[in-house]
């Protein structure tokens, strides 16, 4: 595998990201909803670099299996249970692909009556996107290829690396 991303540049992204939501939504609670699994780690550093008062959650959504590519239909596995009307919610995950996943949650948690929904992902991989959305904020945009590492899977392997990689077809177990 070849590494894409080192950590040194994976942690400088993070911290810019934090100061940016810390400027942005100054004065304000955030409460920031994590995509499990693959949103764990960034989630995990990226609230370290966030200087205001943040509510934490987390969700899992089933979409892509144990595939490379979404499989249809976007599945709340686990929701939120706390209340966010009236809140600024932010989601964040590692990833958004084709985009499916994240606009149907965001949507889902915009009929809650938020006062704001936004979207933070690690990688905006445009290459497959089939919904007219970008994330709000991001680390880094790669135009194709499949990358695992820093929360980033296939297969449920990979995740833990420090460093994100692109994963060859050789690579997949």
């Amino acid at each position: 595998m070849k590494v894409l991303f080192n950590a040194r540049e994976i942690a400088q992204k993070v911290q810019e990201i934090g100061e940016t939501l810390t400027r942005e939504y100054d004065g304000t609670e955030l409460f920031v909803v994590g995509i499990l699994k693959g949103g764990f780690m960034f989630m995990s550093d990226l609230v370290r670099h966030i200087h205001l008062p943040v509510k934490i959650g987390f969700v899992r959504l089933s979409s892509y299996g144990n595939s490379d590519s979404p499989q249809g239909d976007v599945r709340i596995l686990n929701d939120i249970q706390e209340a966010i009307k009236g809140k600024h919610v932010l989601i964040v995950d590692d990833i958004m692909d084709t985009g499916q996943s994240l606009v149907a949650f965001k949507r889902h948690l915009e009929s809650k009556g938020p006062r704001s929904v936004k979207i933070c992902t690690m990688i905006d991989k445009t290459e497959r996107r089939t919904v007219p959305m970008e994330p709000d904020y991001y680390g880094f945009r790669i135009p194709e290829g499949f990358i695992v590492g820093y929360g980033l899977d296939y297969a449920e392997d990979y995740r833990t690396l420090p460093e994100i990689y692109v994963l060859e077809p050789d690579d997949r177990r």
